[in-house]
């Protein structure tokens, strides 16, 4: 018997901004459909240098509106994209070369929808969620990156 009053899951799946690691494994698993026959994940680490200059140390800090305004890119990605599933998690604090900056990730019925969806989900927190990275260099300088 079908159960037209059985719910089904939300699309945003995780979403958060945390101090502590950020775990692939938990993106993935909270992306995971059966009606899914693809799944894109974008994976953002700390690298060791920014326009040909050699990165010391990052940090990232963020607004207190940063959650409701990666649900709001979010909910945008799931309104534009067929998508089963989003999910999201963005780093803040003190990061060190290698670290995992950014994990999101979008299942969808098929590879070409996920990797849509996953890119804009992407792109669109880049522009819009408001996180800022504070870089230092291995010559001293520093600088600001604002991500919207």
């Amino acid at each position: 018997m079908n159960d037209d009053s059985a719910e089904a899951p939300p699309v945003i799946r995780l979403i958060g901004v945390r101090e502590t690691p950020l775990s692939v494994d938990e993106v993935f698993g909270a992306v995971g459909d059966p009606a899914a026959g693809g799944t894109a994940l974008f994976v953002g680490t700390v690298r060791d240098h920014d326009h040909a200059r050699a990165v010391s140390a990052l940090s990232y800090s963020a607004h207190p509106t940063v959650e409701r305004e990666l649900r709001a890119v979010m909910e945008k990605v799931a309104a534009d994209h067929p998508v089963r599933a989003l999910a999201a998690l963005h780093r803040v604090g003190d990061l060190q070369i290698g670290d995992l900056a950014v994990v999101v990730a979008a299942s969808c019925p098929h590879r070409a929808e996920a990797f849509d969806a996953c890119r804009r989900l992407i792109d669109d927190l880049k522009a819009q969620v408001p996180i800022w990275k504070h870089q230092t260099f291995a010559d001293g300088g520093d600088e600001w990156v604002g991500a919207c």
